[in-house]
């Protein structure tokens, strides 16, 4: 048999089915006197109209054919399908592939394409290896029939397994404190991997089976993750020292008693969000490391800050007398900023209006000189509000695009390359926003900014969140994403894919 003729013949039916079906159906309900079909062609029957004398719709019986046979299908004979997809093909049936790959759980959630790019084979060479396919990230017969077959499997992996995704995996159980230390995160799953996958299936109520399916890699990435290392509620020299640490830094503002307290988790949340770490508020291997080391960031707040640690502050500030009561908002506005300010003159400190590690210190410590007066005035209400850096809609989208054609790399960050939630994290705190890093999954329910509960109700500059994925509106139906389907940071339209797979949004502005 003819290999081109064959390979188009077999995505002609798929491209038919429709037509054929909508043809079997008119059929029938014209001999029953229907009259509902007695109106003009629709384009599907038209379509069969073409090709009906050469091909027979078979009567629907019990025991007859529904779909002419395979070998009956009319060829493909506009822009062919190639024999081999690979790499820098670029083809409609390249989105069909790529749609399929993300529904098995070998690609990340996105719009797909018509490119065949570098994180398409990559997810390709991974399905191959799970389904002892020759590894050659290339798309042939064999490996598409096996993709688009109904029984084709999700992603799995388990011992023995090697490559790029097992490394991701195992750096999440490291940071989750089921892997004990980094020189265990090397790419190949071993005994000491399958033991931290039983423990977190354990811990999480999953089966204990040591493998990493579906349930088990979509749990890794969700909030409700519970770590194996040190959290709420316990208590020990480990987290006695931990909490010193973050006093030194400028991030609790209680005395240290070695209690983990929603004190020390707030602490450890903002650590983490000043030191690119993931936000989960547990004191895992990674954030303990990042915690004790020389280059760690000390706590900083300035004006569009929100959450608890500023409640906290200006909590301190109305005790101490610079900050009214109707004041205590969680919001950094320029009451607050106004009362640091005042706090920092009086207390022998540079007045810049930011709460810096040594204005935490002071704010935290003894002899504090109180401002002998009722606190300050204006209001701190209202979310949005000034940003810090003041580079508002047009700064955003322009910080944005300068990153357009940045390669897709998974769990990339920036600043030469990106995923789709790191680029939001980059371009959100390049253009003044501090915003710690957060998974598309974590972007379903930030509550930090107003939520946008209405696809239609998007403006520019605001975050949209969609199943899966994340990207910027850029305003006239257009959105800016780090796209694994492109592989690259690309500037498109906000097609029905978005609008059908949207979550919320989230305004940054305004």
């Amino acid at each position: 048999m003819n290999i081109d003729k064959d390979w188009n013949r077999r995505f002609a039916g798929p491209v038919l089915l429709a037509a054929v079906t909508a043809a079997c159906l008119s059929a029938c309900n014209s001999e029953s006197g229907n009259p509902k079909e007695t109106g003009a062609a629709t384009p599907a029957a038209a379509v069969v109209s073409e090709t009906k004398k050469e091909q027979p719709i078979n009567i629907l019986t019990p025991g007859g054919f529904l779909l002419p046979g395979l070998d009956d299908v009319p060829e493909l004979t506009e822009n062919p399908i190639p024999e081999f997809l690979r790499n820098g093909v670029e083809h409609p049936v390249v989105a069909s592939l790529q749609e399929r790959l993300m529904n098995l759980g070998f690609m990340d959630n996105d719009e797909p394409t018509n490119y065949f790019g570098n994180v398409t084979e990559a997810a390709v060479k991974t399905y191959q290896r799970q389904n002892g396919l020759v590894q050659d990230g290339i798309v042939g017969p064999e490996t598409l029939n096996s993709i688009m077959s109904p029984s084709a499997k999700y992603y799995a992996v388990a011992k023995g397994v090697q490559g790029d995704d097992i490394t991701r995996i195992q750096n999440r159980l490291y940071e989750l404190g089921y892997l004990a230390n980094a020189g265990q995160v090397s790419g190949t799953f071993g005994d000491e991997t399958e033991i931290a996958v039983q423990k977190l299936q354990e811990v999480n109520g999953l089966n204990v089976d040591g493998k990493v399916g579906r349930q088990t890699i979509n749990l890794l990435y969700s909030e409700e993750i519970r770590p194996n290392y040190l959290t709420y509620g316990e208590k020990s020299d480990v987290v006695l020292a931990s909490q010193q640490r973050l006093k030194a830094l400028g991030y609790l503002i209680t005395e240290p008693d070695g209690a983990y307290g929603n004190d020390t988790v707030t602490a450890v949340k903002q650590f983490q969000s000043r030191n690119d770490l993931v936000v989960d508020g547990y004191l895992g291997p990674s954030t303990r490391i990042a915690l004790n080391s020389s280059e760690a960031q000390p706590n900083g707040m300035g004006l569009g800050e929100q959450g608890d640690s500023v409640t906290r502050i200006q909590q301190l500030l109305n005790k101490y007398g610079y900050l009214a009561k109707g004041n205590i908002t969680g919001y950094y506005g320029e009451a607050t900023e106004k009362a640091v300010k005042a706090f920092q003159s009086r207390n022998g400190l540079s007045s810049d209006g930011a709460v810096g590690q040594m204005t935490m210190n002071k704010l935290t410590g003894s002899g504090v000189k109180s401002a002998g007066a009722s606190g300050g005035s204006g209001s701190d209400s209202g979310k949005g509000g000034t940003v810090k850096g003041g580079s508002g809609v047009s700064g955003l989208l322009s910080i944005a695009r300068s990153k357009l054609g940045s390669p897709y790399v998974w769990g990339a960050k920036g600043s030469g390359s990106f995923d789709c939630s790191g680029f939001i994290y980059w371009s959100l705190n390049q253009a003044g926003v501090r915003q710690s890093y957060l998974t598309s999954s974590g972007w379903r329910n930030v509550g930090k900014y107003t939520k946008i509960s209405s696809f239609g109700s998007l403006q520019a500059g605001d975050i949209i969140v969609v199943s899966g994925h994340v990207g910027i509106v850029a305003g006239g139906g257009k959105v800016i994403d780090a796209s694994s389907s492109n592989g690259r940071v690309v500037e498109r339209a906000l097609s029905s894919w978005w609008s059908n797979n949207f979550i919320c949004g989230w305004r940054i502005f305004g």
